[in-house]
């Protein structure tokens, strides 16, 4: 009688133990001061004193990409979806007033494909860069039966840390200037949305964007949400910055209230400059203007909170950003959107 192996069972642990080797070296490549010994053992450690904090508080975050997985997936596209995971993390630390410090992933899928793979981790250290985090180590879970073939799933997690005292949001007050970075497009959320428009209009991923010159619609769709982390730390550092809201799902009217003190709201200003995409969404699904602000970023990556615009303007240019004024904090809880009906005309 033949010997059954867990690989006629449909895992390959030699496939698992090629893309741990594949990735080490990405991970050496995020090292920070306070990471303890790499990638291979039962837990990561890290000295929090190594990297400079006297007494911190520990924040911790997971989210992960979801449906534009399936972009990825249909396309072959997986260099940016890992810069995604990141993204969805670490600006969710820095809106509280903490650095990044590391970071952990979990990769699932139905049968390991290596090359893939370590695409997507790449993409992983990649953003771990960007935001001055390390990767410290992650799962890699081959499960058949529990995804189709060639599907996969993706979870990230991250900690990092503030000095007590500088959590934020703190000292808002009505009258603080609300300020916007810009998003690069739809970064990730509301994919299914965008997945059923594209869908309904009959178009393919191959098919050139209508919002996006020389780029097929799949291309112009995976451009990676960005990392806000080290403009907003420069400005929390200069003492500017009183609270920040990533714009993520839920939209300006779901997000921003989070930032903001109990019975306080926002008064915002449109129209505001956007990514064409979301002008195309909105026209070519029929979409309206409530609905769009309250499912997509609409062109806004992070809303920040402020006493002083100008100061921070100014912070904020000198770390390359591109800031523009959008509001005000008021005394009457919700967000008001003034124009918002003409945003999308």
């Amino acid at each position: 009688m033949t010997s059954v192996t867990y690989r006629d069972a449909g895992v390959d642990i030699e496939a698992g133990d090629a893309l741990v080797e594949a990735i080490k070296p990405l991970a050496k490549a995020t090292g920070r001061l306070g990471v303890l010994g790499g990638l291979g053992g039962f837990g990561a450690l890290f000295d929090l004193k190594a990297a400079g904090f006297s007494d911190p508080i520990l924040v911790s975050t997971t989210d992960g990409v979801g449906t534009k997985l399936k972009i990825a997936i249909e396309t072959g596209i997986h260099d940016f979806v890992g810069i995604d995971l990141v993204a969805m993390c670490v600006n969710d630390l820095i809106v509280q007033g903490a650095a990044p410090l590391f970071f952990l992933d979990y990769f699932a899928t139905g049968a390991l494909d290596v090359g893939s793979a370590k695409q997507v981790i790449a993409g992983i250290a990649e953003g771990c860069k960007i935001a001055g985090c390390a990767l410290v180590g992650g799962e890699t879970a081959e499960m058949p039966g529990m995804y189709a073939a060639g599907d996969y799933d993706l979870a990230g997690f991250s900690v990092g840390a503030a000095e007590r005292g500088t959590l934020l949001p703190a000292g808002v007050v009505v009258g603080d200037a609300i300020l916007a970075l810009p998003a690069s497009g739809v970064h990730s959320n509301g994919f299914s949305l965008v997945r059923r428009i594209i869908a309904d209009a009959g178009l393919g991923w191959e098919a050139p964007a209508p919002f996006a010159a020389g780029l097929s619609l799949a291309q112009a769709l995976m451009a990676p949400t960005r990392i806000y982390v080290k403009p907003m730390l420069a400005l929390h550092k200069a003492g500017l910055l009183k609270g920040a809201a990533h714009i993520t799902g839920g939209g300006l009217p779901g997000n921003l209230p989070r930032a903001l003190p109990e019975g306080m709201g926002a008064a915002l200003q449109a129209p505001w400059a956007m990514p064409p995409v979301f002008h195309w969404l909105a026209k070519t699904g029929n979409v309206a203007a409530a609905e769009m602000l309250r499912v997509f970023n609409c062109g806004i990556g992070m809303a920040l909170i402020t006493g002083n615009a100008d100061e921070a303007m100014e912070v904020l240019i000198s770390e390359g950003e591109a800031p523009f004024r959008l509001g005000t904090v008021t005394a009457e809880a919700g967000v008001a959107i003034a124009g918002e009906a003409g945003l999308f005309a």
